[in-house]
């Protein structure tokens, strides 16, 4: 198996992202900038296409997104932002609610696999 490890944060103990046979996982990715929803929803789709583009792939290429909403009365409004970057051929996908992130401030978090 050929792995490449993307590092981000020195010291941090896990890796910003990992090529590996031909395909790009991303870690979960969270906004800080703006409270609701639909910011940070945004926010963070927009690093993770950043993150795919610097790494040699795109979101065309996405094949596999996780959500994780803190409260999944937000789905229908995260899913508004969300059809704006996956459209017409989204990627598979799956969203589940959780307790909590790892701040109060964290509405969601993001993570996702693409080809290369």
């Amino acid at each position: 198996m050929s792995k490449e490890t993307i590092l981000g944060k020195p010291g941090a103990p896990y890796a910003k992202a990992v090529k590996a046979n031909g395909f790009l996982f991303v870690s979960g990715n969270v906004a800080r900038a703006d409270g609701t929803i639909e910011g940070q929803t945004r926010e963070i789709l927009e690093r993770l296409k950043g993150v795919v583009e610097e790494l040699g792939s795109s979101l065309n290429d996405v094949v596999k997104v996780n959500v994780y909403l803190t409260d999944v009365g937000d789905f229908g409004a995260m899913n508004e932002v969300y059809k704006e970057f996956f459209l017409p051929e989204p990627p598979t996908r799956t969203t589940v609610g959780v307790a909590e992130l790892a701040s109060p401030d964290f509405l969601i978090e993001i993570d996702l696999m693409a080809a290369l």
